[in-house]
């Protein structure tokens, strides 16, 4: 029964090649070699290499980040100068509004002193108005201060009159 799987292992085209492991080794090497060479040949024939393709690719992308981060440091100082000058301008309207707030507590102060003032006024008039009506009611009718008006002015002219005839 050995005699026979021996003949069985001899008979398969697997067996011979585990039996021989330096062909199957130079085999490989020889199909390893192969695919370089023609990888070479290949790249030599088209010009085109990998390595420099990759590398070009690499510097292409170093320089995009180069440039990109350039901007954004120029746009950050950009939006500084921009926030500075914003914080500048809303300090000169907050200066502004204070100023016109004590302006405006300055007219209210003299409108209220003003306001003061023609009230005061008001009053006197008012005291005034009622000293003359109560001087007024003192004093005669003026039917009888118009008729003795009347007379005297008669009497003064008649005496003009009679002067130059004398």
């Amino acid at each position: 029964m050995i005699s026979q799987a021996n003949n069985v292992r001899s008979s398969s085209g697997l067996a011979r090649i585990g039996a021989q492991p330096i062909a199957l080794t130079a085999a490989a090497l020889l199909l390893i070699v192969a695919g370089g060479a023609s990888i070479a040949i290949w790249r030599t024939y088209t010009g085109q290499s990998p390595e420099t393709d990759r590398a070009l690719v690499a510097r292409a992308l170093q320089a995009r980040a180069t440039q990109v981060s350039e901007q954004l440091v120029q746009t950050t100082k950009g939006l500084e100068q921009t926030q500075q000058e914003s914080i500048d301008q809303l300090q000169v309207v907050q200066d502004q509004l204070q100023t016109v707030r004590r302006q405006l507590a300055a007219q209210q102060a003299e409108n209220k002193r003003l306001s003061e003032q023609v009230t005061g006024l008001n009053e006197a008039v008012d005291g005034l108005r009622q000293s003359f009506a109560s001087a007024q009611a003192n004093e005669p009718a003026p039917a009888t201060r118009n008729r003795s008006v009347r007379r005297i002015h008669m009497v003064r002219t008649s005496h003009r009159r009679a002067k130059p005839g004398s």
